[in-house]
């Protein structure tokens, strides 16, 4: 029978997606939820909400979600549990990882998150144990890290123009994202300019995506070449006076040297990098310069490369030439992430005074090297032989799968995972607590595609014994005999303190409203008394050394860096693993809509390249390559340029023929100049499967 609806409650979108979405909670009478919509009043969100969230009800009751603790009775990866009681599981963490730090050292214990919550607590709150037990710090860079390391090597700071002005362009460029299926807000507000004002829209990716079928203009290109089209544009800006000399003298450290480095950079050049006609990439750069309010929404995707951090920086230059930056509904926007600008106190969230900046930091996305005693990914100290990971399913979502999986199943590593249902990763864990999801506790989330602190009060009860990730952190703690202040806080109480502490409203204040905007002022978004770098100019030539330690390979002048995996004689074809509609990393594939409407994991080939390799539609083909080979179907699909090869979404391993998930193909290598993982740049073969 259908629940009657208690009251609507406002809340926020946990996950790792940058819409960070205000919500309209159904709350039923029986303690549950019930459908969930996008704030209508929120100007952002604008009502908008992906139906994945929308549905969330078949996450919280999901009958296989973990609801008890469990300790392992059987061989690691096998899924052989026992359920035992939180005071049993704390107090054997707390005597193992007390062991192994009087054996080895605290260096020798991890604590490790990821993504999937992103609240300011129950993700980064993980600290509060880490520093002041000096346990091994971490490099968190699986996601962001090479896009924002492009960025800062141009603007200087991880802000931008309100993405709300999307409506007041005249030209919006989608560069290297899908946000009809990853951000379905912006593409709100991209409707809204082009119904408003006939706003042309431009999407460049790698493939035909539902967001580039909206688009005016599709430029299809090679994987890893963005820079080079970048590089193009700007040639043409300049060739054809384009460009705003005026504001490059002012703003930027454009020079004589710098033009005369674009020139050589031809549209023709250009086109045989990426694939497309040089009068395309012509087309495109006289529509972009001519267009004085042209606002360009980057992505992640094409910054997921070994050489995506120059791609990032050389896209973020074309405001900078034409002068856009200074315009409403003009500009780039990537991410909203400066601890300024959002203006809260962290410092007993993250206990950042234990920090001890000797203590080493392990990069997350070589998790699998980290494990495996990789010399280099141990940074001179000892073996791991303990971790404590939350909001992580680095089993299935990690680079180089194969190697993680070796790393999860030693027998002396005492792993333990908080997770909401039995992953992967949990199956290898010792000891399994579980987790509570958003609806079930208190946290406030970053609203990083926009500018808005979002909040997330406790709605119901928590399944079963689920309980909140700050719980187990608080606890061990107190096991461990951690001293610090924040210990003695209740969530509710620290989260205050990070917002009066910031001169904000208390939690239950911003609670009942939502959101708090923290939008900059029109001047400091769009950099009108110069950019956030040292000499307040835009950087066509970055001082890389400020960005990462890998700064001795990145192009001295903006540039395409031809330092990424290439497809070769014995590898012809660049993978690229994009997130699928239905799906965000590994969360939502265990929910049955989802997965049913995603129907299971297939590699997207070009047709001509299928009869090359003898290959029909829905037949099985293996694609691999020095790091191991996986067996999936084949779609047929003309929507990509033909040595390109697209699988969607993060599978788990149990949903391909031979259980093993596709990110066994992808390398773990840090993308210079600051880390981070190529997920979108591997080279493979292919090759036919018998029917078993």
């Amino acid at each position: 029978m259908q629940q009657r609806v208690l009251h609507t409650a406002k809340s926020a979108c946990p996950h790792d997606c940058p819409s960070a979405c205000m919500l309209e909670v159904n709350v039923l009478q029986d303690g549950r939820i019930g459908r969930i919509a996008g704030a209508r009043h929120n100007t952002y969100t604008l009502g908008v909400v992906c139906a994945k969230v929308a549905r969330y009800h078949e996450r919280i009751d999901h009958p296989e979600r973990l609801l008890y603790p469990l300790r392992r009775r059987g061989p690691k990866g096998s899924g052989q549990f026992e359920r035992i009681a939180w005071p049993a599981a704390l107090a054997e963490i707390a005597d193992r990882f007390s062991a192994i730090a009087r054996r080895s050292g605290p260096a020798a214990i991890w604590p490790y998150h990821s993504g999937g919550n992103m609240g300011v607590l129950q993700r980064y709150g993980l600290d509060r144990l880490r520093n002041p037990m000096r346990y091994s710090r971490q490099h968190t860079t699986i996601c962001v890290t090479p896009a924002e390391s492009g960025w800062l090597a141009g603007v200087g700071k991880l802000v931008g123009p309100d993405p709300r002005e999307m409506q007041e362009a005249d030209l919006i460029v989608i560069w290297g994202g899908n946000p009809v299926s990853t951000q379905v807000n912006v593409m709100t507000h991209v409707a809204r300019a082009r119904k408003a004002r006939g706003t042309k829209l431009i999407v460049v990716d790698v493939y035909r995506t539902p967001t580039v079928e909206q688009a005016d203009i599709a430029l299809i290109i090679k994987p890893g070449s963005d820079a080079a089209l970048a590089l193009a544009v700007m040639n043409v800006l300049i060739t054809e006076r384009l460009l705003d000399r005026d504001y490059l003298g002012r703003y930027t450290d454009f020079d004589a040297e710098v033009e005369r480095h674009i020139l050589t950079r031809t549209p023709q050049w250009a086109a045989d990098i990426t694939g497309l006609s040089a009068a395309e990439i012509i087309a495109f750069a006289r529509l972009y310069g001519q267009t004085r309010k042209s606002f360009i929404r980057v992505g992640f995707g094409f910054t997921r490369t070994r050489n995506g951090a120059s791609a990032m920086h050389a896209v973020s230059c074309l405001p900078a030439l034409t002068g856009a930056w200074s315009e409403r509904g003009g500009g780039a926007f990537f991410l909203s992430f400066d601890k300024k600008q959002w203006g809260l106190d962290t410092s007993l969230i993250n206990a950042s005074d234990a920090i001890d900046p000797s203590v080493r930091i392990l990069d997350q996305s070589r998790i699998g090297a980290v494990l495996c005693g990789e010399g280099a990914a141990l940074d001179g100290g000892p073996a791991v032989e303990a971790m404590l990971m939350q909001n992580a399913n680095s089993a299935t979502v990690a680079p180089s799968t194969a190697k993680v999986l070796k790393g999860l199943a030693r027998d002396d590593l005492f792993l333990v995972v908080q997770e909401q249902f039995l992953t992967a990763t949990a199956r290898h864990a010792d000891i399994v607590l579980p987790a509570t999801m958003f609806v079930e506790h208190d946290d406030i989330y970053y609203g990083l595609g926009h500018t808005h602190l979002t909040f997330g009060p406790k709605l119901v009860e928590p399944r079963g014994e689920a309980r909140p990730n700050s719980h187990t952190v608080r606890e061990l703690s107190r096991l461990l005999g951690v001293k610090h202040a924040s210990l003695a806080l209740s969530d509710r109480e620290l989260l205050d303190h990070a917002l009066l502490g910031g001169g904000m409203a208390s939690f239950a204040e911003a609670a009942k409203v939502g959101w708090i905007d923290r939008a900059l002022s029109f001047k400091a978004a769009h950099f009108l008394d110069g950019f956030p770098q040292p000499d307040a100019r835009f950087h066509f030539k970055p001082d890389w050394r400020r960005v990462g330690p890998g700064h001795g390979v990145m192009p001295r002048i903006a540039d395409w860096s031809s330092r990424y995996e290439r497809a070769d004689a014995r590898h012809p074809y660049k993978l690229v693993c994009p997130p699928a509609r239905n799906f965000l990393n590994s969360t939502f594939s265990q929910t049955p809509t989802s997965v049913a409407k995603e129907a299971g994991p297939c590699v997207r080939l070009h047709p001509r390249a299928a009869r090359r390799a003898g290959v029909s539609e829905g037949s099985q083909v293996r694609i691999g390559n020095d790091r191991g080979s996986v067996v999936l179907g084949a779609r047929l699909d003309a929507g990509q340029q033909e040595a390109t090869l697209i699988v969607e979404g993060i599978w788990p391993a149990e949903a391909f023929r031979e259980r093993r998930a596709i990110n066994t193909l992808i390398g773990d290598d840090p993308v210079p100049p600051n880390g981070g993982a190529g997920f979108h740049d591997t080279a493979v073969w292919l090759e036919p499967v018998a029917c078993p």
